[in-house]
């Protein structure tokens, strides 16, 4: 049996956490998901087949799709608020003198205990969060649809033109999400808040959540920055547009850099995790 890794020790330890993690993960996932749904809930129209006017409802482009804006700042904060609440509390028990030592005397390897802590909060979490928001998503888009997908309006681009008539179409988050360029360089951001939030809960003895979120500001400042001055020396005399972070490079390859950026500043964090638990145990 090795020493650093085996599966079914592994797999214990996945159990045995969930024991004592459960609790806060479930408790957590049900307060977001209540919150996801009370919010879509809310922004639920009256179901009246027989208005022509959605714009006291919703603002629709010229494209004929509903633009549900709610939905990208509700998915933002609800996400940045579950998956650090998760993380911050997965190591937080090395804080406490009387639990840690028998968190530090589980027969486990610091490698499965680090890779434990990995799977539940930085998969784990994202991924549950990400299909409870899927759902209610398209729960909400299927009902949108019966409404106001059967209703047309008339727009007139200009004086010249005829007018034309639009069906109204509601488009599911995910794929306005991933539409723009934009977004899809958040795609990684999930894994570093997790990180750093797993790192604070290894680290600090107490008070993880508000120590770990002052860093995670300072760091954030910083990281903007960084970027504002790389973005800028990477796209010199480079086509200028606003809708790229204010540049575009011909080969697209920003989006490139920022996802290989925030996974090596994922990795990073986790490996300084990793040198902080196997610390706590000697």
């Amino acid at each position: 049996m090795s020493n650093s890794f085996n599966f079914n020790r592994f797999w214990l330890l996945v159990k045995r956490q969930w024991l004592e993690f459960g609790k806060i993960y479930l408790i957590s996932l049900l307060v977001i998901t209540g919150a996801v749904i009370a919010f879509y809930f809310y922004a639920l129209p009256e179901p009246d087949l027989h208005t022509t006017n959605l714009s006291s409802v919703y603002q629709h482009n010229n494209d004929g799709y509903v633009n549900l804006n709610f939905r990208l700042p509700l998915f933002l904060t609800l996400g940045f608020m579950f998956i650090s609440i998760i993380a911050s509390g997965y190591f937080s028990l090395l804080g406490q003198k009387s639990k840690a030592i028998i968190e530090l005397m589980t027969p486990a390897s610091t490698l499965e205990k680090w890779l434990c802590g990995v799977f539940y909060t930085s998969i784990l979490s994202v991924f549950s969060f990400l299909l409870i928001f899927y759902l209610t998503d398209m729960l909400f888009v299927n009902y949108l649809q019966k409404i106001v997908g059967q209703i047309s309006y008339t727009i007139t681009s200009d004086m010249r033109s005829a007018p034309e008539t639009v069906v109204l179409s509601v488009k599911p988050f995910f794929i306005d999400f991933f539409d723009r360029q934009e977004m899809q360089s958040l795609v990684l951001f999930p894994f570093v808040i997790t990180s750093v939030f797993l790192l604070g809960s290894a680290y600090f003895s107490r008070f993880h959540y508000i120590k770990t979120a002052v860093v995670v500001m300072l760091f954030c400042t910083a990281l903007i920055y960084t970027m504002i001055k790389v973005a800028g020396w990477l796209t010199f005399n480079k086509v200028q547009d606003s809708a790229n972070f204010g540049f575009r490079s011909h080969s697209g390859e920003m989006l490139g850099y920022v996802l290989i950026g925030t996974a090596l500043i994922t990795l990073f964090f986790w490996t300084v995790t990793f040198f902080r638990v196997k610390e706590k145990e000697v």
